[in-house]
């Protein structure tokens, strides 16, 4: 996908504050956006996806099999190159950085945001988790045991 492509149609865009969707369409405009059918090859041509949902939204909904789990108050640290918390997985050259949230609307933002940090290859799925779900790709139940380590270093997220 190309930065800027955007495959959802804009009536699914809910009605908002012309700043708020002034800067949507901003960031989306320097990503790269993939449909949820898609996002599987990304991950196998090398895409790291980042599960940015609460720890409550992924018990009751679920997780993406193969996805990493930061929350969205550590994605920086986490993916920021230079920083000392960066992911190893994260920081491997010419990685790709594919952000899943709830909607597809927060990981907009958080993306362009990565892009500014420095992250060359940051995008986000579209239609966030719903839309991986609706389009009926692979999800797993949450187990604690799996699924509750942020990172690929297994980092907790009580270190930050």
């Amino acid at each position: 996908m190309t930065p800027g492509a955007d495959p959802s149609s804009a009536a699914t865009v809910p009605a908002m504050p012309d700043p708020l969707a002034r800067l949507l369409a901003d960031s989306r405009a320097r990503i790269d956006r993939v449909d949820p059918v898609d996002a599987p090859a990304a991950m196998t041509a090398g895409a790291v996806l980042i599960d940015i949902r609460t720890e409550a939204q992924r018990r009751a909904d679920g997780v993406v099999p193969g996805s990493i789990w930061y929350p969205r108050n550590c994605l920086e640290w986490r993916c920021a190159p230079g920083t000392v918390h960066r992911d190893p997985l994260v920081a491997r050259a010419n990685g790709f950085v594919l952000l899943l949230c709830r909607h597809g609307y927060q990981t907009s933002l958080a993306a362009a945001v990565l892009r500014d940090l420095g992250v060359t290859r940051a995008g986000d799925v579209v239609g966030g988790f719903e839309g991986w779900a609706a389009a009926g790709m692979p999800v797993e139940a949450y187990a604690p045991e799996r699924h509750a380590l942020q990172g690929s270093d297994g980092a907790s997220i009580r270190d930050y």
